[in-house]
Formats: structure tokens, sequence, C-alpha cells
């Protein structure tokens, strides 16, 4: 048994439903016992420090740390870290510059697997324990990034992606080819360890109506699989969906009529939908990933937040630093853009509530929550301890704050990779800031 101490956040519901005050928990003196790989006590230390087998050794981080539920990004292109920060390009015009000239490069299974390590060296440095992740069109992507994440011991969902038009020929696989190559890496990965499959048509530009429909078929067959792929990022991606498939209702319907709508599918971005679409993700049980730090950088437009957790019709929305349109893996630096994406559609976005997202409210939207995503008993033992004071504006500031609600906006507004102290997986320290 190991057990780490200091103040602690947790979520036991929704804050956007049943509001913080029946949902967070705020530890001011905490102890997390984990042993193999969950976690064993959580609670105040005066209460779980008589618990603990004799000798067992409490790693406290003092009163300046915070530990939390490990953060979780649902949606990223792990091939896209080596081109983060590109220059001036809107989406579909970005995508053939720097996307699919950088994806042609993972033909070299060597290369692919140098990104997946930088890749995943980068998350645990930015306390992500959980992601939701786009390989390439080459089976090996998905491979080499498993098989790094299957040392670690991490719970990660991939897929290889599918697209047979619309991007270079050597980026396309066809119908059949995409779903025989999707079919052997579930058979392969799927449930192995901590490990699952995502299938992955990238987006409906890129997948004919057969493709779509055999990944539909796919997902029928392995529904306990995620499925992840994009939805109305850009007004000018919305417009041409609707262009390739005249006779679907809204864009939503080109995935819904192909199968590809329910329970345990990721839709990254969603801004540009339509009320019937928010309606169906609702019924479906589909969830969104708000990517902030992407829909400024390439232009696309601000989520509205408010808008998908409506309490009459709530839509399961999880966070996405959606690197390399992203432009940090850092789940502080995407909370400070989901707080800008709210404000401009008039809306207050609390820390607390934002803190959720990137840990039970992402789980959920990834059908996890009863795996990761918060600490209690029985749960993976995933944490992240951040450092309340980790610069010197930060620690300034936080000599000024009224109380923890105060504390936790400094963090996500001011805060980094820098905040950092340790990232643990499945109980086991996989990184300590330096």
């Amino acid at each position: 048994m190991t057990a780490v101490r200091g103040p602690a956040l947790t979520f036991t519901g929704d804050p956007f439903h049943d509001g913080l005050d029946a949902t967070m928990v705020h530890e001011p003196d905490a102890i997390v016992a984990m042993a193999d790989g969950k976690i064993v006590h959580f609670g105040p230390a005066g209460r779980i420090a008589p618990l603990l087998p004799a000798g067992t050794e409490v790693l406290d981080y003092g009163r300046d740390a915070l530990i939390s539920a490990g953060f979780i990004d649902t949606h990223v292109h792990y091939p896209q870290t080596p081109m983060i920060a590109s220059h001036g390009a809107q989406l579909l015009d970005w995508l053939n510059k720097y996307t699919f000239p950088t994806e042609l490069k993972f033909a070299d299974k060597a290369y692919a697997r140098e990104v997946a390590r930088l890749f995943l060296r980068e998350n645990l440095r930015n306390g992500i324990t959980t992601s939701c992740v786009y390989c390439t069109v080459h089976p090996h992507s998905v491979d080499v990034l498993f098989e790094e994440a299957e040392q670690i011991g991490l719970r990660l969902a991939a897929g290889k992606v599918l697209m047979d038009r619309n991007a270079p020929a050597d980026l396309l696989d066809t119908a059949q080819s995409g779903y025989d190559e999707s079919l052997a890496l579930i058979r392969k990965w799927h449930g192995r360890g901590r490990l699952l499959y995502a299938i992955t048509p990238r987006f409906a530009g890129t997948s004919t109506p057969a493709q779509l429909a055999a990944a539909g078929a796919l997902w029928r067959e392995n529904r306990d699989c995620l499925m992840q792929t994009h939805i109305a990022e850009s007004q000018d991606e919305v417009a041409w969906i609707k262009e390739l498939f005249p006779d679907r209702r809204n864009y939503l319907d080109v995935y819904d009529h192909h199968g590809l709508c329910g329970a345990r599918a990721v839709f990254g971005h969603g801004i540009w939908l339509g009320e019937p679409e928010m309606d169906r993700l609702h019924t479906s049980g589909a969830a969104i990933a708000h990517c902030p730090t992407s829909n400024f950088f390439l232009g696309s437009g601000a989520f509205d937040l408010g808008r998908a957790v409506r309490n009459d019709r709530p839509v399961r929305v999880g966070l996405g630093t959606d690197v390399g349109g992203g432009t940090s893996f850092s789940i502080m630096a995407t909370l400070d853009a989901a707080y800008k994406a709210s404000q401009l559609n008039r809306q207050s976005l609390p820390a607390g509530h934002a803190y959720y997202l990137a840990t039970r409210g992402s789980a959920r939207a990834m059908y996890l929550d009863d795996k990761v995503g918060s600490l209690a008993v029985g749960m993976e033992a995933d944490l992240v301890v951040l450092d309340m004071r980790s610069t010197p504006l930060i620690d300034a500031r936080m000599a000024t704050a009224r109380d923890f609600a105060e504390q936790l906006f400094i963090q996500m507004i001011l805060g980094d990779d820098r905040a950092v102290q340790a990232t643990y997986v499945a109980g086991q320290p996989v990184y300590t800031k330096p």
C-alpha cells in the first residue's frame, strides 16, 4: 500500500445539474491510500491514518498542494504533436497544409513510436492520465501508442483514423480495408489491461457513405468500444458536409443515419450544432468534447457550454486539448480557454464546474466514470498533485484569495504545466516535477 496526503478535491456528481454544494468535495487535509492499482481509502487524514497498515509510508505534499483525480482529455491527435503551433490557417486549409503532410510521416513505424513516446510524456507531465486519441490511417500507429501506454499502465482509448476520400492517396484506406484493419486492432487491443479501442472515422468530409456505414456496422458488432469523430467545428465545414450529404437533415444526422450516434460516442467540437442535434445527442447519450484552445487558434468559434448542459436536455460534455490544433497539453490552459469561451457566450464558468469537466465530467463523457475521474474507494488510482503556488505571480495572487473557489479560479487562469507536482497511474508515481 502507498498513500499521499494533502488537500484534495473531487466530485460525487454533476455540479451543472445538482450544484457545487451537493457534488464538490474539498477536503483540506486528506489521505488517499492505494493498493493493487485502486484507491482503498480516501477521506480526512485524521480518520484514514489509523486505518492504514503499520509501516505504510504516507507522502505528505503539504498544505499548498491539491490532490485530484488525474485529468482526462477526451479529444486529442497524438500524430499532430510535431505540428503544434503551426501558423496561419483555418480548419479545412489547416488539414491540407499541415495535418495531412505530418500524418504521411507515420508510414515510418519508428517515427510513429518516437512521437507516441513524446505525446505520452507530455500527457504525464501535465497530469493527464486518460485520453481519447486519434491515430493515423496506419494500423501500426495504433500499435505503437498502445504498446507504449501499456508499459506505463495507462487507461487509454485510441483508434486508427478511417479516411477513404478527400485526403492524400497515401493516407486513404477503403470502406472494407478500414473495417478489416480496425476489427483486427479491436481484437488485439480492446480490453487488454486498461486499453480501449475507439472506432475513428475522422469526419464525414473524409469518409464516403460506404465507409461510414462500415464503421457503423463495426460499432454495432463491438458496442463496448468507443466511437470518436468530429462534428460542426467550423461554419465552412458544416456547409461542406451539407453539400456532400444533401439528403441528410443536418450534420449529426449524417452520423446517426449510419449508426454512429449513441452511448460511448464522443463528438469533437460541436460548436455549430442546431437544437435538433443537441436534442438527439441528449436522447442518445452521446457526448461532445469541448476543445477551446483549438477553437480559438483555428478561428472556429466559441462553444456554448451553457447551452449544451441545459437542465431540460443535458448533453454529456468532456474537455479536449485537441493537440495539435489545440495549443497546449496543459489542462489548466485548456480550462482558461474554456472560461473565455463561456464569457464570449455571456456566461461565467465557475472554477469548480471547470475542474469537474476536467475530471469526472470527461470520464462521464467516455462512460468511464465508474473507473476514473474521482477520488473514491474502488476507483482506479490515477491522481494528479498540483502545486497551488507554482509561480511567483500565482504565489502572490494566492495570498489575497478569499476562499477555495477563488484559489481554484486563480489556478485555472494562471496555471500551466508548472503546477503539476506529480502524476500517479494505477497507484504508481510516473511523473515527479524536477
